[in-house]
């Protein structure tokens, strides 16, 4: 399972080759979005190490990232789905999610799940809609762990 793949449309490319991700690209981005500011380097090494990574190219140059989380059995998890602002409005999210979400290896689960604040519309495109049954749906969040963390190491 998990053997590298890509997939190419004009001049750009998504692929699941790990050693082509530029874990600068990725810890930046993510570091300063809304749902993972402050997180280390080291956790999104080992988070990516523990996901089936996508990364976007422009060339040799990484302009976005998203990650599943899977048993490739039964569930998935879209996570840490970025595109960076320069590269926006060119089809490259919607791209990246059908990518995702058609993946060979991902195939036959009975549930796909995310998170978002601000694209519904993008994963309502691919199949996505509000819990229809959000009475059964829980969660145990703690949405400063990663300032918590950085607090910690300060001291």
């Amino acid at each position: 399972m998990q053997t590298d793949q890509t997939w190419e449309r004009d001049e750009y490319v998504i692929s699941t080759e790990r050693a082509r991700l530029d874990l600068n690209v990725i810890h930046d981005f993510l570091t300063h979005s809304y749902w993972a500011t402050g997180i280390s380097r080291a956790i999104v090494e080992q988070s990516i190490e523990h996901s089936l990574p996508f990364g976007v190219y422009h060339g040799t140059r990484q302009v976005g990232f998203a990650r599943v989380i899977s048993d490739y059995t039964t569930f998935a998890y879209i996570a840490d789905v970025f595109i960076i602002e320069e590269f926006r409005g060119n089809g490259l999210s919607k791209w990246l999610v059908e990518t995702m979400t058609t993946h060979p290896e991902l195939q036959g689960l009975r549930r796909w799940m995310l998170m978002t604040r601000d694209a519904h519309g993008l994963y309502a495109k691919a199949g996505f809609s509000p819990s229809k049954t959000p009475e059964r749906l829980m969660e145990r969040t703690f949405p400063d762990i990663y300032q918590s963390s950085m607090e910690r190491k300060n001291r």
